[in-house]
C-alpha cells in the first residue's frame, strides 16, 4: 500500500495546489469584449509604438542637426509629442497584454474546476484504502482476497492517476505562467504612466515656449485669431468655416507670391514690366509629411455613415481620454478654439491648398498663425467617448487622409 499512498499524497497536494493559485491584479482601464479585440488592439498598439518611437528619434536627429534656434525648439517640442505617444501606446499595449493574460487564465480555471470532482472522488476512494492497516486485512475473513483484488485495481489505477496528474501539473504552470505575465502587464503599465506623466509636464512647457514664441514673431496674430473667431460664430456650419478660411488662405497665399516693386530704372526707356510668376509642378503636392493626429483605431472611414447621419467627410478615431493630438502635417495653425457641437477644434492650413480638420480636443495648445510641423502638439483629446475626428481638404473638396498618411 506504500505506492497508492504516495501517489494519493501527490494527487492531494496537486488539487490543493489548483486553488492555491493568487488571483490576477487589477484589471485593466481599458475593456475589451472578446479576445480578439483584445489581440487586435495589442498589435494596432506595438505598431503605433514602433510609428512613434521611430517619429521621435528622427525629431531628436532633426533638432540635433538644426542650427537655427526656432527650428531646434520646434523639433524638440516635436519629439516630445511623439514621446508622449509611444508612452499611451504602450499603456494600452500593456492593458491588452493583462486582458488577453486575464481572459486565458479564466478558461484555464474553468477548466481545472470541471476536472476537480471526479479527482477528489478518485482521492478519497484511495485515502481510504490507504489508511486501512496492512495487519488488520489480514486478521478479517476475506481481507486477504479483498486485498489482492485491491491491489490489482490499484496497478491499474495508478498509470492512470499519473497521467492525469501530469496533464494537471502542465495546466498549473501555465496557469502560473498566465499570471506571471499577467503581473509584468501591470507593471509595464505603471511604468509607461510614469514615463507618460514626466513625458507630458516636458511638453506642457515645451509647448508654451512655442505659443509664445509665435505669439512674439507674428504681430498680427491678435488680429487673426479675433477674425477667426468672428468667422466662426458668423458660420451656417463647419463647411463654411472652413471654406471661408482657406479662401481667406488663398488670398494670403496670392498676395505672398505677388512680386516685390521695382527699383525704378535711371533710363525710364529700359523699364521692362514683371511677369507674374508661373505655377510649378509640385503647386498641387500634398504635405510631404502626413500623420495620423492621434493614436488609436479608426471608428468610422472616410465615406462611412454614423448613426442617422451623413456620411463621414473624414475619418474619426477612437482614443484614450485625454490622449496626445498632434498636427498630422506641416503648416499654419488658422483656427484653434471651440466650435459648436465639436468641442474645441484645431484647422491647419497646409501649402498648395490643403487644409486639415482636427476636432474632439479637450484642450488646445496652439495659436492662430502659430506655424506647426508633422507631430507639433495641438492639444489632448477630449474626456469623453466622441472620439477624434481627421478631415483633410484638397482645393476645399474632403479626400480620404489614409491614403495620404506617409
Amino acid at each position: 500500500m506504500i505506492r497508492p499512498a504516495l501517489t494519493l499524497i501527490a494527487v492531494l497536494a496537486l488539487g490543493a495546489a489548483v486553488f492555491s493559485l493568487e488571483p490576477l491584479g487589477a484589471q485593466s482601464t481599458t475593456e475589451f469584449r472578446t479576445a480578439g479585440e483584445a489581440r487586435d488592439a495589442l498589435d494596432a498598439a506595438r505598431q503605433q509604438q514602433r510609428n512613434a518611437r521611430a517619429r521621435g528619434e528622427r525629431l531628436e536627429q532633426q533638432a540635433a542637426r538644426s542650427n537655427e534656434a526656432a527650428e531646434k525648439k520646434a523639433a524638440e517640442a516635436a519629439a516630445l509629442a511623439a514621446r508622449v505617444q509611444q508612452a499611451e501606446a504602450a499603456i494600452t499595449a500593456a492593458e491588452a497584454r493583462h486582458a488577453i493574460a486575464t481572459r486565458q487564465r479564466r478558461a484555464l480555471d474553468s477548466r481545472l474546476a470541471q476536472r476537480r470532482e471526479p479527482l477528489i472522488r478518485l482521492t478519497g476512494a484511495l485515502q481510504s484504502m490507504s489508511r486501512r492497516p496492512l495487519t488488520l486485512s489480514a486478521l478479517q475473513p476475506g481481507s486477504l482476497r479483498d486485498l489482492v483484488h485491491t491491489r490489482a485495481v490499484l496497478d491499474s489505477t495508478i498509470p492512470q492517476v499519473r497521467r492525469r496528474t501530469a496533464a494537471l501539473r502542465s495546466e498549473l504552470e501555465r496557469a502560473r505562467a498566465l499570471e506571471a505575465e499577467a503581473r509584468a502587464a501591470l507593471v509595464d503599465r505603471r511604468e509607461s504612466e510614469a514615463e507618460l506623466a514626466a513625458r507630458r509636464t516636458e511638453l506642457v512647457a515645451a509647448a508654451q515656449r512655442e505659443r509664445l514664441v509665435a505669439q512674439q514673431a507674428s504681430g498680427g496674430a491678435d488680429r487673426e485669431a479675433q477674425r477667426a473667431l468672428v468667422l466662426a460664430e458668423q458660420a451656417r456650419d463647419l463647411d463654411t468655416l472652413v471654406g471661408q478660411l482657406e479662401e481667406a488662405g488663398s488670398l494670403r497665399s496670392e498676395l505672398a507670391a505677388l512680386p516685390g516693386p521695382i527699383i525704378r530704372p535711371a533710363n525710364p526707356s529700359q523699364a521692362s514690366l514683371s511677369a507674374t510668376p508661373s505655377p510649378r509642378a509640385s503647386a498641387t503636392a500634398p504635405p510631404a509629411r502626413y500623420i495620423l493626429p492621434v493614436a488609436g483605431r479608426v471608428a468610422r472611414g472616410f465615406g462611412e455613415s454614423g448613426e442617422g447621419g451623413p456620411r463621414e467627410s473624414g475619418i474619426v478615431l477612437v482614443t484614450r481620454p485625454k490622449a496626445q493630438v498632434v498636427a498630422p502635417g506641416a503648416g499654419r495653425v488658422v483656427f484653434a478654439g471651440p466650435y459648436r457641437g465639436y468641442g474645441r477644434i484645431a484647422i491647419v492650413e497646409h501649402a498648395n491648398g490643403w487644409t486639415s480638420l482636427v476636432t474632439g480636443l479637450g484642450s488646445l495648445d496652439v495659436d492662430v498663425g502659430q506655424d506647426v510641423t508633422a507631430g507639433t502638439a495641438l492639444g489632448l483629446a477630449a474626456s469623453g467617448s466622441q472620439g477624434v475626428s481627421l478631415e483633410l481638404r484638397r482645393d476645399g473638396e474632403p479626400v480620404n487622409p489614409l491614403d495620404y498618411l506617409q
